[in-house]
């Protein structure tokens, strides 16, 4: 029976003789780095534990937020729009046209990521007493002052994150999916080193002295994987050729989406400070629980399906192109539905078991649990919207995401501002649940009607 139904979603088991179909390639890959992510998140989740612990939801915490809270979007954008726009590409010069031409499309992509991650790290260093006053509305001048010298602190993570993201993007494209997957282990358990040796004598900043330490760990072991498959990391510029402008013209609207999407962070954040003090470390805390699941299962989607998908898009094979994303619409219904009913039920007990020790107390749990509650619910969406935003990537549509995130974030300034009236710091959390379902509902409907005209030939130009 259990055979059957796998074959059935075409996920069945096969004997060595047989060579294993695209959606069991995609189900593997799932697999390995689904439990690789496990890993990191139980590091990420024994780090948070320790951060409670440790700072509660103290001032200090809310700086260190706020100070990460740049440095982690400017990541974000890098990670979603250059790693989107890359992939597809990638994938199709090496199946089109080789090793070497994929080796020169990467070089040159990398003098392009280098040259503007160092830019933005310039950038955040010269303009961070301005934007700091803007984003941390609430904060008094001497919790504006410790946020921007934890910022100057992690300023090298832009530049040490934006290259783990893009080398990560590589080796999937290669379908190497374990130590990308597994490697984000790294700076929870070395800020836990560093909370450990030095916390009582540098208080916050071991915090960010441990993140910016992770990433260069991070960065040396992908290096060293990218250089045993075959590629050289020596960034070297081959002109603005039709594969590097490709990836440009993609990676602009993906840019623009990720940073007018990443914008509602910015703002539930900002708006948090105007609350009671520790709502933003409250938002931090319920988001890293729903984090947690969501990673675990979209971060392996995500990652598995975006080669496999630019692979069938450059062949033509629409049927098989359907048949994928079918699947994994029900595989991401049966597992996350479950999931958001057990975390709307039990909020309350898992953060007292999770957090409630040292400077976290019972009404600290109590927030917290309130808005993991309201979090909670936007877990079947935002693992639908990976899906879609999947898709489109693979489709070369990224213009479309540059629109959805134009309507999240609008859709999120305006939702904030009425719930945050009646709920708090929960009305923040309700905000982004809500702006999740009305996205997917708008990109599932240009994704529909997109796949429905059915075509023979590739997407690219």
């Amino acid at each position: 029976m259990i055979l059957k139904a796998l074959e059935g979603i075409g996920l069945r088991p096969v004997s060595p003789e047989r060579p294993l179909t695209t959606n069991q390639k995609i189900f593997r890959a799932m697999v390995v780095v689904g439990a690789c992510s496990v890993v990191a998140k139980l590091a990420g989740t024994g780090k948070e534990l320790a951060v409670a612990g440790w700072f509660g939801r103290s001032d200090a915490l809310d700086a260190f937020l706020i100070a990460f809270l740049l440095p982690s979007f400017v990541v974000g954008i890098v990670a979603g729009s250059l790693n989107g726009a890359l992939i597809p590409v990638f994938v199709h010069v090496r199946q089109e046209q080789g090793r070497d031409a994929a080796q020169r499309l990467f070089s040159s992509v990398m003098v392009l990521s280098l040259a503007g991650l160092t830019g933005v790290a310039v950038l955040l260093a010269l303009f961070a007493p301005f934007f700091l006053t803007l984003i941390g509305l609430g904060f008094s001048p001497a919790k504006l002052m410790l946020t921007r010298q934890i910022l100057y602190l992690l300023l090298p993570f832009v530049v040490l994150s934006g290259l783990v993201a893009v080398w990560s993007a590589v080796l999937n494209a290669g379908e190497r999916f374990l130590l990308p997957a597994v490697t984000p282990a790294l700076t929870p358990l070395v800020i836990l080193a560093f909370l450990f040796l030095e916390g009582g004598t540098w208080g916050i900043f071991s915090l960010a002295a441990g993140t910016v330490v992770g990433q260069v760990v991070e960065a040396v072991l992908l290096a060293r994987a990218l250089k045993a498959h075959g590629l050289r990391l020596k960034p070297s510029w081959g002109g603005m050729d039709t594969q590097v402008r490709r990836v440009v013209t993609q990676c602009v609207p993906l840019a623009a989406g990720a940073l007018i999407s990443g914008g509602t962070t910015l703002v539930d954040q900002s708006m948090a400070t105007m609350l009671a003090s520790g709502s933003v470390a409250a938002l931090n805390y319920a988001n890293r629980i729903t984090s947690a699941v969501l990673g675990i299962a979209t971060l392996a989607l995500g990652r598995a399906v975006l080669p496999y998908l630019s692979s069938m898009v450059a062949k033509g094979d629409w049927a098989g192109f359907r048949h994928t994303q079918k699947t994994y619409v029900r595989l991401i219904a049966c597992a996350t539905v479950p999931l958001t009913v057990a975390l709307f039920l039990f909020s309350k007990p898992l953060i007292r078991i999770l957090f409630q020790r040292g400077e976290f107390i019972s009404m600290d749990t109590l927030v917290v649990s309130n808005v993991l509650t309201f979090y909670s619910l936007q877990i079947p969406f935002y693992a639908l919207g990976i899906l879609l935003v999947t898709i489109m990537s693979s489709l070369k549509r990224n213009d479309i995401l540059f629109y959805a995130a134009g309507l999240n974030v609008t859709l999120n300034i305006v939702l904030d501002l009425i719930f945050m009236r009646f709920l708090g710091v929960s009305g923040i959390a309700l905000s982004t649940s809500v702006v999740c379902l009305a996205s997917d509902l708008f990109v599932g409907f240009l994704v529909l009607k997109l796949i429905r005209r059915k075509t023979t030939t590739t997407v690219f130009p």
